[in-house]
């Protein structure tokens, strides 16, 4: 993947997640967050930061996390990409993955069309790895896009979760080992 502006533009739908955003916010009274800490990138992370900081969160330099293409992060440094394993396939039909901060990693969707059903559920990357089941407030903004771009496609989170695990199991085998 080359680094030109047309390159690194964000897929349509995404672009329009991005447009409405995500909003967080943490509740001394209760010390509970409300809504999703996560915040889509303009475009795609070029590849020359994925790889500093790839190589720092695997402690390889001989990786480069060039399989990737990370569009996401929340305010902690956790990532979250396409992961282009599906060969010729297009990026919004690649696995979204989710690589936190504290060494977590799993892949949460097998596309771009369950992610967006896991926004309109009222998900972000980091809440649908930890617990695709947690209550939560859909969002009818994103409710809109994932009707508009995956029609038909509204599952709950925790079988958008468990499908794209149950379809991709090698993935911790490969993060694993690529980490030193």
């Amino acid at each position: 993947m080359t680094d030109t502006p047309e390159a690194l533009a964000l897929p349509t739908a995404l672009a329009e997640v991005a447009q409405v955003g995500f909003e967080w916010e943490w509740d001394e009274e209760t010390d509970e967050s409300r809504g999703c800490d996560f915040e889509l990138y303009d475009h795609f992370e070029e590849p020359d930061r994925t790889a500093w900081w790839f190589r720092l969160w695997t402690g390889n330099q001989e990786v480069d996390g060039g399989d990737f293409r990370f569009f996401g992060t929340t305010g902690s440094g956790d990532y979250t990409g396409f992961w282009l394993v599906r060969p010729d396939a297009a990026i919004t039909d690649q696995p979204v993955v989710y690589i936190g901060s504290e060494g977590e990693y799993g892949v949460i969707a097998r596309d771009l069309g369950d992610l967006l059903w896991l926004f309109a559920a009222g998900l972000g990357p980091a809440e649908a790895f930890a617990d695709p089941d947690s209550p939560t407030e859909p969002n009818a903004a994103f409710q809109t896009i994932a009707e508009r771009h995956a029609p038909g496609r509204r599952r709950t989170p925790k079988q958008i979760v468990t499908a794209a695990q149950a379809e991709f199991p090698h993935f911790t085998g490969l993060i694993d080992a690529m980490c030193r």
